[in-house]
């Protein structure tokens, strides 16, 4: 099975079929809900659909209980949206992890992004034991195997039909050591990753040097890399994000921008300096789309909007990224 430009496809989601076929892609993100209401899919994924190329449905985000990704990913082919499950190691064995492997790929579920997650002591469980039976690299070598080897990670042969995933993985270009991150995007690409999204981008040179950098490793041509970029909401979030949240890295000219982007209006006005930041939000975010379009090695976008789904129609618009490429059955 071959894609539009001739490279070989392992699983043929359209997610691959996309990147093989040298379109610039774009993903979005839903998280679902704290509780069992299917409506809240549905009206997030209303805002996605045929703006993006796939959605990644978050594995518990933040260590909170929230609907399991699995079940949401069935529900988005359902609704005719191609999901991408994440899976965390932080709440399952190894054991657990193939088992749902197994289920969601009968399910239909066909990308799968490795992620270690995040510490249980952020959620609303801190006092929950975590399991990190596995890592990140671990577990982006476990699907590996049984996906072309279609072995258990115990070795054990898989009697019948092996799981298929396009396999996916994280990458923080901010993260100290910065010289660093490379070789661990490195480890990633060898355990058998084959695209990545990246920690949200405001820092567009520091990210630019980061690609140049797994370029000169040999990196770009092994793996796709989808940079991560997202609106911001507001100057609080601004701030928050830039002294507060570890391995971003938030420039003050954004700061400055969201802080001038309510200068004229009053305090008492909070409807409008609402509206004033998320507009200059998904400005910022648009801007950020163009430039790092241009960085060699980029293969497309990962739209983090947080819980502002409604907002992704309006930055990939002025991205100029629509209509989104269609593809033959």
């Amino acid at each position: 099975m071959s894609g539009d430009n001739g490279k070989e496809l392992v699983v043929g989601s359209k997610l691959e079929r996309l990147l093989k076929a040298g379109h610039f892609v774009v993903t979005g993100e839903l998280g679902p809900p704290q509780s069992a209401d299917r409506s809240v899919i549905e009206k997030k994924a209303s805002y996605l659909r045929d703006v993006v190329d796939a959605v990644n449905i978050t594995d518990n985000q933040t260590a909170v209980v929230r609907m399991c990704s699995m079940a949401v990913a069935k529900m988005l082919i359902d609704l005719g949206i191609e999901p991408i499950m994440q899976m965390t190691c932080r709440d399952r064995n190894r054991i657990a992890i193939q088992s749902d492997l197994l289920g969601a790929y009968a399910l239909g579920v066909r990308n799968l992004l490795c992620l270690t997650g995040d510490h249980q002591s952020f959620g609303n469980h801190p006092q929950a034991k975590n399991v990190h039976d596995l890592d990140s690299i671990t577990l982006i070598q476990m699907v590996r195997q049984m996906r072309d080897a279609k072995k258990f990670q115990c070795g054990e042969e898989i009697k019948g039909q092996e799981p298929r995933f396009f396999i996916g993985g994280a990458a923080n270009p901010f993260a100290d050591p910065f010289e660093f991150r490379p070789y661990r995007l490195g480890k990633k690409v060898k355990a058998g990753v084959e695209f990545i999204q990246t920690q949200l981008i405001f820092n567009v040179p520091k990210f630019r040097e980061f690609m140049k950098r797994c370029g000169d490793l040999g990196l770009l041509d092994k793996v796709y890399i989808l940079a991560g970029v997202g609106p911001i909401k507001s100057l609080a979030a601004a701030r928050y994000m830039a002294t507060s949240v570890p391995g971003m890295d938030v420039p003050q000219e954004y700061i400055d921008r969201m802080a001038n982007a309510v200068k004229s209006i009053p305090q008492e006005d909070k409807k409008a300096r609402r509206e004033a930041w998320e507009r200059e939000g998904i400005k910022i975010c648009a801007e950020i789309i163009q430039q790092v379009r241009e960085i060699p090695g980029v293969a497309g976008v990962h739209i983090m909007s947080i819980e502002w789904e409604s907002a992704v129609p309006e930055i990939v618009q002025q991205a100029g990224l629509l209509p989104r490429p269609k593809l033959d059955a």
